[in-house]
């Protein structure tokens, strides 16, 4: 009988490659199929988002309304593909979203062997937390997308002898590109004194070609112009990109918890749109172990840059706590150096037998499977059915959209939000206004409210009720006054 060779089995051997194609499979499906699944409905940021990038104009830039140019561009272009749904306000970021976790995955496959950079790539982008920014119809994806894409180009160039001017020429232009988001200045100005005052990458960056680091220098000193120029036209922009709107330094204690708390708290009953804990408790644990472990080999780039962007990102949240998402990053290099540690352990125990090796794909498989089915549970039901946090979204956008008929107006009462995102149906011929309730003379044809308590004057013919509303009842369809007027003269 033929003895069996594992090593030289089909699945052993591509097993990597399988993993990294089923990975793929799953997140592609989640990630398109998140509209469909949660957060039932759009939040009031999400709302706001999508006003402001169908209002947006083709000399925007001109007028010095650059920031979160790309994003705001690519979704006014879904929203004028597919008209106004809550899957065409939540496409960029699905697309995005597919974008960042494919540079997740091949920053970490870099940095880790292929055992590790799998199994921390599952970790990171089927988590709940990485799903919902995926999901979330607003620019804030866009704090995590660019300094994962810079970090990979930065693995591309540095640690090779002769890195290539195309991979110099892109990271210049990503770079010029992220000081267009807010607060991601900082990290612009990060990378650059990291860069210089880290003796590896300083290295690297003195036996780069002359003229691929001169055109690089270019390019960075054209998009700082850009910026001056565009906060000369608009300087509002500029308390935008590097302070949040209602920023004072007695609140930055105040920002940095209120950041923070809803990641790691297991209390629902905090005040903030992301599903208490954002980061699980196994993720936590694999972050100390892997912070604990890169303490030995700090100086390293990969090392100490986890530990610098947790600090920047503690920095950044004191601004502004939504930038507190982008601890996402970090966290997952530092679940990889976890995971390496956790195995590196293991194999030393075993150093000449195999099959103990291989039983240690068991228990981690288990412990994997509990933290991914975990995750994807708590982040459908979670934002489904804890109040705190279902009640920062609504489904108005379906509810009109299937009851309401062509033609109809829809009065929005002091809801400014509201009012400024249900404009952009008026192309739909679905006629918005914000106004009193007129007359029994001034009114239309066929009118509808959003919102309003059923003693506003007249007849009810409809009512829309809604699961997301206190009262259930959410949208109220009147009857002509006209014909109600001439019925009761009869």
């Amino acid at each position: 009988m033929k003895k069996l060779v594992i090593s030289k089995l089909f699945l052993y051997r591509h097993r990597y490659i399988i993993g990294f194609i089923l990975l793929s499979t799953a997140y592609v499906t989640l990630l398109f199929g998140l509209p469909l699944l949660s957060p039932g409905g759009l939040s009031e940021a999400e709302m706001i988002s999508a006003t402001r990038s169908y209002n947006l104009h083709p000399d925007s830039i001109f007028r010095g309304d650059i920031v979160d140019l790309p994003y705001h561009a690519l979704q006014k272009l879904s929203i004028l593909t597919f008209g106004l749904t809550a899957y065409s306000v939540k496409l960029p970021s699905i697309v995005i979203g597919l974008m960042l976790g494919g540079l997740l995955i091949l920053l970490l496959n870099r940095w880790f062997k292929n055992n590790v950079a799998l199994l921390a790539s599952i970790l990171a982008v089927l988590s709940a937390s990485f799903l919902y920014l995926a999901g979330s119809g607003t620019p804030l994806i866009m704090l995590v997308f660019w300094p994962t894409l810079l970090l990979w180009l930065g693995s591309k160039i540095q640690g090779v002898t002769k890195p290539k001017p195309l991979y110099c020429f892109v990271f210049a232009f990503a770079l010029l590109a992220s000081i267009f988001t807010p607060h991601l200045i900082y990290l612009a100005i990060f990378i650059v004194l990291f860069a210089f005052l880290h003796p590896h990458l300083r290295f690297t960056i003195k036996t780069l070609p002359t003229l691929p680091l001169i055109l690089t220098i270019f390019i960075i000193i054209a998009g700082l112009a850009t910026l001056v120029m565009a906060a000369f036209i608009n300087p509002t922009i500029i308390a935008e990109l590097l302070l949040a709107p209602d920023f004072s330094l007695s609140k930055f204690l105040d920002n940095v918890q209120a950041a923070f708390l809803p990641f790691f708290a297991w209390n629902t009953a905090l005040d903030s749109a992301f599903l208490s804990p954002f980061v699980g408790l196994a993720s936590v644990a694999l972050a100390i172990i892997g912070l604990l472990s890169t303490t030995k080999g700090f100086f390293a780039s990969r090392n100490s840059i986890a530990s610098c962007l947790i600090v920047f990102t503690i920095f950044l949240s004191g601004l502004n706590p939504e930038c507190a998402i982008l601890i996402l990053l970090p966290m997952a290099i530092l679940i990889a150096h976890g995971l390496r540690y956790i195995l590196a352990k293991w194999y030393d125990l075993f150093p000449d037998n195999p099959y103990a090796r291989i039983s240690a794909i068991f228990p981690i498989g288990i412990f994997l499977g509990i933290m991914i089915i975990g995750g994807i549970t708590h982040f459908l039901f979670g934002y489904r059915y804890v109040p705190i946090v279902a009640d920062k979204f609504n489904n108005d956008l379906e509810l009109i959209s299937t009851h309401l008929d062509p033609g109809s107006t829809l009065y929005v009462l002091d809801q400014d939000t509201e009012y400024n995102f249900f404009q952009i149906l008026d192309d739909q011929k679905l006629y918005i206004v914000k106004n009193e309730l007129p007359t029994s003379e001034e009114l239309p044809a066929s009118y509808s409210t959003l919102g309003l308590q059923s003693e506003t004057p007249g007849v009810i013919q409809e009512i829309i009720t809604s699961p997301k509303s206190d009262n259930s009842d959410r949208i109220y369809v009147y009857n002509n006054m006209h014909e109600i007027d001439s019925s009761n003269q009869e």
